[in-house]
């Protein structure tokens, strides 16, 4: 199993914790942190988009790009890419761009968006929320191909045996679509064959497993294997020396983001006694020490037989960030592998002698 981070980049407290950090240092930072995760061993590192004052990083292509400069091997994401409301052509050649910059690491990660601020900032109306993402998923994936793309639709000007540069090392440039958990984009997803990510912030995981078999399903049905498709579970949490310090370091991040997001949506402020429900063994947030982490998701993979994990440090300290993605790259991610490649073998010797 692939383990790495992601990150929406939002302006987190400084180290004297009585204000924020100033957005060119926190570049920096967001920098430093995925150079120290390949370092560590990760496989992924993602980037997000927002377009909002509370989060640094509206164009994760130019920041994955000077990330590139800095690292050699980890794959970089985007996570996501609001599709609906940017244009494919343009998506496709900054991704391919930081390609041909990272020597063959770039993924394209596309999602409708959990926020809306970007579809008036870039004139879309929000009634078409669903026919933009079909849509300009459409044309991506038409871009991807080699040769000129001859393509038409209602919400971009048509493309007339065009050929988009520049080309791409990896062929082709992959494209995950991120799921937020409604059956129609999970089976959508599986239908076109293309690999899954599904955020898991809240609840259960368990309830979540429909929406991967309705995605499997769809595959099938459409004549691909799902054991040939990836699929990616994204969660929030934090990990440190013990499991109490992890509790106590994430917590403040959580329920400001909590309360902020709530206040905007209407939902009730978030509690102490909510958030240890949610970080205890059966919720959804990773949070603990590394073994207590590494179970975590050893736990959910026995669900969804994913093949990768992304966690997300939200809202604490660059030095307390660094810290937890050391001991998720030596610690959690060398128990998941050793998890995983023990799970797989017994399953491989009971289907031998069965």
């Amino acid at each position: 199993m692939e383990i790495g981070l992601y990150t929406f980049a939002e302006t987190t407290p400084d180290e004297s914790g009585n204000g924020s950090t100033p957005p060119p240092k926190r570049m920096r930072e967001l920098v430093e942190e995925a150079e120290l995760a390949e370092q560590a061993g990760l496989d992924v590192f993602g980037v997000g988009e927002h377009h909002r004052p509370d989060f640094i990083v509206s164009s994760p292509a130019v920041v994955l790009g000077a990330i590139a400069s800095r690292t050699s091997r980890i794959r970089l994401t985007s996570a996501v890419t609001v599709l609906s409301s940017d244009d494919p052509v343009r998506v496709f050649q900054d991704f391919a761009t930081l390609d041909l910059l990272s020597s063959g690491r770039a993924e394209i990660m596309a999602g409708r968006g959990s926020f809306i601020e970007s579809f008036p900032l870039f004139g879309y109306d929000l009634e078409d929320y669903d026919a933009l993402f079909t849509e300009k998923l459409d044309l991506l994936l038409q871009l991807r191909d080699d040769g000129a793309v001859t393509w038409s639709g209602e919400h971009r000007a048509p493309l007339r045996n065009q050929l988009v540069t520049p080309r791409p090392i990896q062929q082709p440039l992959p494209v995950w679509v991120a799921v937020g958990g409604t059956p129609a984009s999970a089976q959508r997803t599986g239908r076109l064959g293309l690999p899954m990510a599904l955020a898991i912030i809240g609840g259960a995981p368990e309830r979540f497993a429909p929406f991967v078999e309705i995605y499997r399903e769809a595959a099938r049905r459409a004549g691909h294997d799902p054991a040939r498709l990836g699929l990616s579970i994204n969660g929030h949490g934090h990990v440190a020396d013990s499991a109490q310090r992890a509790a106590d370091e994430y917590w403040p991040g959580h329920e400001a983001s909590m309360r902020k997001i709530g206040r905007e949506r209407g939902w009730p402020p978030p509690t102490r006694a909510q958030y240890d429900l949610l970080r205890g063994p059966r919720g959804a947030l990773l949070v603990g020490d590394p073994r207590t982490v590494a179970e975590k998701i050893l736990f959910q993979y026995e669900i969804f037989r994913n093949t990768r994990y992304l966690i997300y440090l939200m809202g604490m300290p660059h030095r307390t960030v660094m810290r937890a993605i050391e001991l998720l790259g030596n610690e959690v991610a060398p128990l998941v592998r050793a998890g995983v490649a023990e799970r797989q073998l017994l399953a491989s010797e009971a289907g031998a002698t069965g």
